[in-house]
């Protein structure tokens, strides 16, 4: 996935989760945040980030906040970007053979799934997570309660039973992670969920992706750890 009209800039302040004040160029300007999540270990007053330039009649921004430098690493808080991510690795990486339909958004029940994917034999759900959250290199996730997270996992075993294979897979948006790991300081019940998931068959993955200034890419695996752990 590759960004235009990227530029650097400080960040001043958040006021509210959709916009941000931020320095560039030597001016004060607002800008979009494109995640509604705390971020609050990244949107530290003075933090270099990288903002989109969007050119548009109709936005009330001039600028969306798409990357953080937290210390040396790049971290993309673009909660639209892990969608596109998927998409092209499973593009590019054959990791699941001979897809022949993909679609995003599929309605199942009373959820919509990020994808439905199919082959000759084989029907998946899958339910794609962004990770931006980062504690001395193990990602968690979710960095806020979420119930929908929930009710995905409960509708991904019921799915099982009527023959789909179901995935949650965590997009972590940034590099050199040791592992992933649900956060349980966070959302207990989440964590519960998503181990009560796998024990009935969904199957948990989780990848790093390569963040540039302009640019981010699925690149590995990364070790799920789902059992709670004297660090958590």
């Amino acid at each position: 996935m590759k960004y235009k009209n990227i530029k650097e800039a400080k960040f001043i302040a958040r006021p509210n989760r959709f916009i941000a004040h931020i320095e560039i160029e030597g001016k004060e300007e607002i800008c979009h945040v494109k995640n509604t999540g705390r971020c609050k270990e990244l949107l530290i007053p003075n933090t270099t980030v990288f903002v989109q330039e969007v050119e548009s009649k109709n936005r009330k921004t001039k600028y969306d906040l798409i990357t953080v430098k937290k210390g040396e690493r790049l971290i993309n808080i673009d909660s639209q970007v892990p969608n596109k991510v998927f998409h092209e690795w499973v593009r590019d990486s054959n990791y699941f053979k001979g897809i022949r339909i993909i679609k995003p958004e599929y309605k199942y029940k009373n959820s919509r799934f990020d994808f439905f994917m199919e082959n000759e034999s084989r029907k998946i759900l899958v339910e794609v997570k962004g990770v931006t959250l980062e504690k001395e290199g193990v990602a968690l996730f979710p960095d806020a309660p979420t119930e929908r997270g929930i009710k995905h996992l409960n509708e991904l075993v019921q799915s099982l039973q009527e023959g789909y294979e179901a995935y949650v897979v965590f997009i972590i948006q940034m590099k050199d992670i040791l592992y992933f790991s649900p956060n349980y300081e966070t959302h207990r019940a989440f964590a519960e969920a998503l181990i009560r998931a796998e024990k009935q068959g969904v199957r948990i993955i989780a990848l790093d992706c390569q963040v540039g200034t302009d640019f981010i890419q699925a690149r590995n695996f990364v070790e799920v750890r789902l059992e709670e752990t004297m660090e958590d």
